[in-house]
Order: C-alpha cells, then structure tokens, then sequence
C-alpha cells in the first residue's frame, strides 16, 4: 500500500498536508474551540503549525505507510480539519474540524472513506475516545459502526486535569469478539455505562 493515498467522497478530499497548506494547519489549531477536548494547547504562532507540520505530517509521510489526512472540501482542496489513524497497538482515530463547517457530517463522512481505507489495507482494528462533556464525538464513532466498551478517567497532559473518556472499537477483521483492554488496565478508575445510544 502507499503511504496516506488520497481519497474522495461526495463532498471531501482526503489528502496528505503539505507545506503549502501550514496557513490552513494554523487556522485549525489555533482555535479554543476545536482544541478544547483534544490533547494539546490551541496554537499562537504560524511558526508552530509549521513545526506540528514537520513532526506530525512530514514524519509519518516519510514512513512505510501512514494515515494523517487533512480533510478538504472538494470546491477548493483547502484543509478545514485533519483525520488520523496511529499505527501503534491502538490504532487510534482521531480528528479535528473548524468550528464554521461543524454540524454539517463532514467528519463522518471522511470518518467513513478512511475506515474502508484501513479495512482494504488489513488493519485489524480502530479506537477512538472522546470525552465525556464531548458527546457529538461519541456519536460520529457510533455512526462509523464502533461499539463503546467502556469509560475509564486519565490525567490528561499537557492540560494537567483529571478527564473520563468513553472508549469505542471497530473490528475491522470480523473478530467480533475482540476487545481492547490497554486504558482499562492502564486506569484505576474505569467502569461501563448503561444506555450509551444517546450519549
């Protein structure tokens, strides 16, 4: 497989960043509002994005194979939000969007095209988390067909506060028995919820 193919949907590009695109990155994760749940602090300079660039998107494109997207609208293939899958046990999945295009099913929609793209290139599995106070992101991981296993309470860095996640799997090799076990283990405080359809 190559690494980070470009893919299409109805509306979307999915496409690897490029240096050109670090403006974009910028506007991204500079805003409060989508980096609020996630594990970093929003961005204060252009010059920061180009080093995310560098060591997030440039590193991983330089491996065998990788999943870091910047999600694009077709009208004019400029980065709006970025999806990821980390190639580590996890196989986590992770994305981010600008506030003005939320509400509108674009993550799910590149959720779904980066799904079929991991299936088709053998990965056994996905996860994805999210927290608890964020429960639209828990509805776009049910939408792609993942199962919540369980919640479990992390100190998250670099924001140093306490933060309960729900925990959701994808078994993309029909081994529908298979759960993934790490944060539970990892957690001394973890339990399941009932009646999660709603969130």
């Amino acid at each position: 497989m190559s690494n980070t193919p470009k893919l299409t949907t109805q509306r979307l590009i999915l496409r690897r960043f490029t240096e050109a695109d670090i403006p974009a990155l910028f506007t991204i994760l500079q805003d409060e509002a989508v980096n609020k749940f996630l594990p970093w602090f929003p961005l204060t300079t252009e010059a920061a994005a180009r080093t995310v660039y560098e060591q997030q998107y440039l590193s991983v494109y330089q491996q065998e194979r990788g999943y870091q997207y910047a999600i694009c609208l077709k009208s004019n293939n400029i980065p709006i939000g970025y999806l990821k899958i980390d190639l580590d046990d996890s196989y986590d999945l992770g994305y981010g969007l600008r506030k003005e295009f939320w509400h509108q099913g674009i993550v799910t929609e590149a959720g779904q095209a980066i799904v079929q793209q991991a299936k088709l290139d053998g990965l056994p599995y996905l996860t994805a988390t999210h927290d608890v106070n964020n429960p639209r992101s828990g509805a776009v991981m049910r939408k792609l067909g993942m199962n919540y296993q369980y919640s479990y309470e992390e100190l998250w860095q670099p924001k140093n506060f306490l933060v309960t996640f729900r925990l959701y799997l994808l078994n993309l090799d029909g081994q529908t028995q298979r759960t993934y076990q790490k944060y539970w283990q990892q957690s001394t405080v973890h339990f399941v919820e009932k009646n999660l359809d709603g969130d």
